[in-house]
């Protein structure tokens, strides 16, 4: 694990930053006269937008160079390159087969992506101030410091404003993006491997020799990175125990001590999620389906590996109660919003009932585990920022689906539209249909060609 893949060698002397700025104006410049050819309104004022932002950062930082004997390819970087690749080609295919305009949602896969890169550094930046002193600090992404959470929520309100004034349903384009989502945790997190952030609690003495070896962190040589010394959970262990036998033990082995690799656990959850949502489109009832499970199955896997993170720049949230109390009390909420929601969704009424029993069994475990000894000391705990947003988005997107359910049964077709049909037809550049000739004559229900469901 090295946070740095390989080096490229540069030519010497300086690299001005404004030639990289430049040639992103020219870019979409070629793309806004693009658009203004095909007469396509929205793609023309992001391309402007973007345009005119770059020039604009060319002038402010027309000074600014670079200038070293190689240059780094980071792996964290990689791997979200690699994510934002394969959500591409994940997204498209399913939004064209539900019907989706393809053009208009390539559009909305990079308003969305962007925005959500965005959103994700800004929580990063709220949870952890105290690691930014300058502007320049904002935009060193070549590290990590980004919040899975915050590009959830990033991406959703982009793709909103992007969807709204083409008449879109936003459930309908979310149901086929979260499946990049979970590939995007599949991928990503290894990054964060590589990099060593995210690290989990030590493993304890009896863990598996693989285990252990996986969840240790080496010791980097000293300029590995512009800033630090050492992988995040090297650094860690110095500051928990300087002073102590255990920080000779440390400079021995030049490594950290092992540790749960929580970042490989995650990739594990969005693979298991991948596999999910691809298996639940084959029984979709409503647009929003897809969606809603994810949020709820991704709040509780994270809420779980959460309990056995490390790393100091989670931030946390929320009061400050007795361990053996309030995680088994989150748990149990958890079990009741999958009891009146999401367990809905299968099918097989005895399978339903196994599930429903079983979803209370996590509460009354972690209670068991949790709990003190007789007379013994209470552990204090307070949620993390992705614990608290896991915990109330899995509650209300449970309240939504029971919701929607029921709407779906009265009205199937309904349930599963994708946007006002005119607008839609108008998008992929075909010929309008005369409105008496739409299903029920009413605008806002799709043509069933584009409403069937997934085979």
């Amino acid at each position: 694990m090295h946070p740095i893949l390989f080096r490229i060698p540069l030519p010497h002397g300086p690299l001005k930053l404004w030639w990289a700025l430049a040639a992103v104006s020219a870019i979409a410049v070629v793309y806004l006269l693009a658009a203004l050819r095909r007469s396509d309104r929205s793609s023309a004022v992001t391309s402007g937008v973007v345009t005119l932002a770059a020039a604009a950062a060319a002038w402010q930082w027309r000074a600014t160079a670079y200038e070293a004997q190689n240059l780094p390819i980071y792996a964290y970087g990689v791997m979200l390159g690699l994510s934002l690749v394969v959500g591409w080609y994940l997204t498209l295919p399913l939004a064209e087969k539900d019907g989706l305009p393809k053009e208009t949602m390539a559009n909305c896969y990079v308003v969305t992506a962007l925005v959500a890169i965005a959103g994700a550094r800004i929580l990063y930046i709220v949870t952890n101030p105290d690691e930014f002193t300058g502007m320049k600090d904002l935009f060193a992404l070549r590290n990590g410091g980004l919040v899975a959470y915050g590009g959830f929520i990033g991406g959703l309100i982009g793709s909103w404003a992007y969807l709204s004034p083409k008449k879109i349903r936003l459930l309908a384009w979310a149901d086929d993006v979260v499946p990049s989502l979970a590939s995007g945790l599949l991928i990503t997190r290894m990054g964060c491997y590589f990099f060593g952030c995210d690290f989990g609690k030590r493993l304890p003495d009896g863990a598996p020799g693989w285990l252990r070896s996986l969840g240790t962190f080496p010791h980097w040589a000293p300029g590995t990175l512009a800033s630090g010394d050492g992988s995040p959970a090297y650094v860690r262990h110095l500051e928990l125990y300087r002073g102590t036998p255990l920080e000779a033990q440390l400079l021995r082995a030049n490594a950290s001590f092992p540790v749960h690799p929580t970042q490989l656990y995650e990739s594990l959850v969005g693979l298991f999620l991948l596999v999910l949502l691809l298996w639940q489109r084959k029984h979709t009832r409503f647009r929003g389906q897809i969606f809603f499970l994810f949020v709820f199955a991704y709040g509780v896997l994270r809420f779980l590996l959460e309990l056995w993170r490390d790393d100091v720049e989670r931030g946390s949230y929320g009061p400050t109660l007795d361990a053996h109390v309030y995680v088994p009390l989150c748990l149990l909420l958890f079990a009741v919003g999958f009891l009146f929601g999401i367990s809905l969704g299968i099918e097989s009424l005895r399978l339903r009932l196994v599930a429903r029993v079983l979803a209370f069994v996590p509460a009354v475990v972690a209670y068991l585990a949790l709990r003190p000894a007789s007379f013994a000391q209470t552990v204090p705990y307070t949620l993390s920022t992705s614990q608290l947003i896991g915990l109330l988005s899995a509650l209300a997107v449970s309240f939504f689906y029971a919701r929607f359910w029921e709407d779906s049964r009265r009205q199937p077709k309904q349930a599963m539209s994708i946007g006002d049909a005119a607008a839609i037809r108008e998008l992929r550049g075909e010929p309008a249909i005369p409105k008496g000739h739409l299903p029920d004559d009413d605008e806002e229900v799709a043509h069933e060609e584009t409403i069937t469901a997934d085979p």
